[in-house]
This record gives C-alpha cells, structure tokens and sequence, in this order.
C-alpha cells in the first residue's frame, strides 16, 4: 500500500480558457464578442468559471483563440510547472556540463572579426570615394 495517495486531477476547462484568453490578451468582451450576439462579459466569466464546458462551446473558444482543444482540454498547471521546473537548461548540472563540454565551435570566431573589419575598411573607402565625388561636383558647379 502506498503513503502517498495520488488523487486524479481533473482539468478545469474554464481556468485553461481564461490562460490561454490571458496569454494572448484578449479581454473577456473581446472573447464574448467572438462568440455572438447571446455572449456577454459576464457570460465569459461564467464560463471561465466551470469546470468542464460542452464541447461544441469549447471547440468555438478554441477557434477564436486560435489553440487546439486538446490543449484546453488538456493543460495542467502543475504538470507544465514541474516540467519547467525540472527542465530548463542548467537545472541538471551533469547533463549541461556534458553538453558545453561537447560543444566544437565550427568557426574561427577571430577569422569572422576580421572579416568585419574588412568589410567596413571597404564601405568607409566607398563612402570616403563618395564624400570626394560630391566635393568635385560642387567644385565644378562653383
């Protein structure tokens, strides 16, 4: 028997919808308006609201927010919490140590500097010509 007891999480359909509104932002009436003439702001708020939502509804939200409704239907907050938790770069020390250590650079960066440098020798001397050129025909025109 386990110590832990592992509760199923159900997914509140209507907290993804208000994510997902949010991280585009896009405001409730804005959404309501999407919707149809029957949506209201408050209607969006209840709706946000509940915790599951029909699915003709739901694939009408999803199309306006322009996001599958499988990742409405889907998303968990603690699972994408954990998974940014655990894998963002440097959070296994080891396996980011592997990978700089690995890492062969397929360029000389000081050959790419002075090749820079040599194009900006080029466009200063035709800009220098183009200086020279303008003082001529001013010189001509006087």
């Amino acid at each position: 028997m386990s110590t832990t007891s592992e509760k199923p999480t159900q997914i509140h359909h209507g907290r993804n919808i208000k994510r997902f509104r949010e991280m585009l932002g896009i405001k409730q009436e804005a959404l309501a308006l999407e919707l149809g003439e029957d949506w209201s702001q408050r209607r969006v708020s209840l709706l946000e609201a509940k915790d599951t939502i029909e699915d003709d509804i739901l694939s009408q939200v999803a199309a306006i927010l322009k996001v599958p409704v499988e990742a409405i239907k889907n998303f968990d907050e603690e699972k994408a919490i954990y998974n940014i938790q655990n894998n963002y770069e440097g959070a296994n020390s080891g396996a980011a140590n592997v990978a700089v250590m690995n890492y062969s650079c397929t360029f000389n960066p000081i050959d790419k500097w002075l090749e820079v440098i040599e194009e900006n020798k080029k466009l200063y001397e035709r800009l220098l010509q183009s200086e020279r050129e303008k003082v001529e025909i001013l010189k001509n025109r006087g």
